[in-house]
């Protein structure tokens, strides 16, 4: 299956309004942002457990990335609620759960090899550094390489200047609205901006964002 495959096209969902799809597992949906193979694919999506349901035991031949939404994301190495960032690295296994229900952002089979630091962040008892521009506060979660991964908070009326991205950029509209020059964000958007993209954000009415940058290959495209 491929779904936003090319990483040199920008690619703006509107994750909300896209369908639940079963995962093999019952009580374990998706929503599919990008996505480059079958069962076992280099993925973006959001998830959703059930109360009571969970994922039987694997490995992560790629690693994987998640940044828990709401309720309560489970494994045999803890319990991890909403605003928790976990980073799984290559070869790494585990059974998750949810006993509750959650709603997490997963990304699978994107780690380079070398990075192996497995990490939870609680952001909620995290401490936001100023950020370039007054308004802007940010909460590094991770970087490797060319990979930096963050939250980053817009107080209302904050503007960024225009900049551009080499490796390109992710963005999770986690609070509020988002804005710049090619359109306008709500809560719950998805914006992948290719390698060597450029643009000028800002946020009238303030929110929050998950961003990652520096980790779209610029010469991978729908065939590799």
């Amino acid at each position: 299956m491929e779904l936003h495959a090319d990483l040199n096209q920008r690619a703006v969902l509107d994750s909300k309004a896209l369908e639940w799809t079963p995962s093999p597992l019952p009580g374990v949906e998706r929503r599919l942002l990008d996505r480059r193979g079958g069962e076992v694919a280099r993925a973006t999506s959001i998830v959703r457990y059930s109360p009571g349901s969970c994922f039987e035991r694997h490995t992560h031949r790629g690693g994987e990335e998640i940044l828990v939404l709401d309720g309560t994301f489970s494994d045999e190495h803890g319990d991890y609620g909403a605003g928790t960032y976990l980073r799984n690295p290559v070869g790494s296994s585990h059974a998750p759960f949810s006993t509750g229900g959650c709603t997490i952002l997963v990304k699978l089979q994107q780690m380079h090899p070398s990075d192996q630091q497995p990490l939870v962040i609680d952001t909620t008892q995290s401490v936001w550094l100023p950020g370039l521009v007054s308004g802007l506060e940010v909460l590094p979660l991770h970087a490797y390489g060319s990979e930096h991964v963050a939250l980053v908070r817009w107080a209302p009326g904050t503007m960024f200047q225009p900049h551009g991205h080499p490796g390109g950029e992710e963005i999770l509209v986690l609070t509020g609205v988002f804005q710049d020059e090619h359109g306008t964000y709500s809560a719950g958007s998805w914006l992948r901006n290719p390698p060597a993209s450029v643009h000028q954000p800002w946020s009238d009415a303030g929110c929050t964002i998950w961003v990652k940058t520096g980790h779209l290959p610029a010469t991978q495209g729908p065939d590799g």
